[in-house]
């Protein structure tokens, strides 16, 4: 029995250690412990020693079985480390070419921000960023959002305390450089915003781009001309753009701006509502109360301010019918930009 025991562990070490992929493993595993296996059939055997040499042969045989299982599953793990554990018949076959690693590439989000960007510096336009966590003063106030003001009521925000809050808008942002630096100003703001809303075309966390010009004698055809050559950049020459009279605190005149819808072309479409436009931001001359409440002259100084979303933007560029894409993190998504 021990010199049986004995053959049947060195025949199986040498056998498991020649082994190269998991396939040939298991086979042997099946060859030696499995129900037809050497050493199961040599156990059954067992009851046939004497009573007397049943448990001295019981013992070894298990121990032999435990050391078996012990190597086997060793060579497991150092196949499966060394990236030899293929299920195929053979081994692997090192002079093949490696599969090329898995290359990282930037968000739909990042890449029309950076574009946004790109276009509006290339404009001379420098790119300032702010707090998140503002003040109700920053935020409502300064821009011309008195308290019980019923504009406020346009953005559901989310407080931290009563003075304290997640940004609505990227527009404080406008306010702290105008308080800091004297005109000419021309910025703009990206960022995220906060607002408590939560359907396919708005999300609670969310990104703007707000510019601000202040100078000598701006006017509204300036405007007019800077969101025309931002929207035939970021959607081509053939975008047309119109000017809807709007209302908001901090500009005035203020303006919804349109341009001809992405998916018909202007003819009229399920998407645009027949229309032939859509809307894609809002501006308008920056209010005399929000150029004093920023320590500059109304009398001396005018200038425009414009506010768009990052994520409408994309959408509209990129056919994109749902907002929550672009936070779900699903690669067959995002693996399309």
């Amino acid at each position: 029995m021990k010199d049986r025991l004995e053959a049947i562990y060195r025949e199986s070490r040498e056998a498991v250690q020649k082994i190269s992929n998991l396939k040939a493993l298991e086979e042997i595993r099946v060859q030696i412990l499995g129900r037809k296996g050497r050493l199961t059939a040599l156990l059954h055997g067992l009851k046939d020693l004497p009573s007397e040499k049943r448990a001295a042969a019981g013992q070894a045989a298990n121990e032999v079985k435990h050391q078996l299982l012990q190597l086997i599953e060793e060579r497991v793990i150092k196949l499966k480390n060394s990236g030899w554990a293929s299920d195929q018949e053979g081994s692997i076959d090192p002079t093949l070419p490696g599969r090329p690693p898995e290359m990282g590439r930037l968000h739909i989000l990042n890449r029309t921000l950076r574009e946004i960007e790109e276009i509006f510096t290339a404009m001379g336009f420098a790119v300032v960023e702010g707090p998140e966590v503002e003040t109700d003063y920053y935020n409502f106030e300064s821009m011309n959002f008195p308290t019980e003001h019923p504009a406020r009521d346009m953005h559901d925000t989310f407080f931290i305390s009563d003075k304290i809050l997640l940004r609505t808008h990227t527009s404080p942002v406008q306010m702290r450089l105008m308080e800091e630096q004297s005109p000419p100003i021309r910025a703009i703001m990206p960022g995220k915003t906060y607002r408590v809303d939560d359907d396919a075309t708005h999300s609670a966390m969310f990104h703007q781009v707000e510019g601000l010009l202040v100078d000598r004698e701006v006017s509204f055809a300036e405007l007019k001309e800077v969101l025309a050559l931002f929207i035939h950049r970021i959607f081509g020459e053939k975008a047309r753009l119109r000017f809807r009279p709007s209302f908001f605190p901090f500009t005035e005149p203020s303006a919804e701006v349109d341009m001809t819808c992405v998916k018909c072309a202007g003819r009229g479409c399920s998407l645009c509502k027949g229309t032939g436009w859509m809307e894609i931001l809002g501006a308008g001359m920056v209010h005399p109360g929000v150029l004093r409440a920023g320590r500059i002259d109304p009398e001396a100084y005018t200038g425009f301010a414009f506010g768009m979303g990052v994520e409408r933007i994309a959408m509209l560029k990129y056919g994109i019918d749902n907002i929550r894409y672009f936070f779900e993190n699903d690669l067959r998504f995002l693996e399309q930009f």
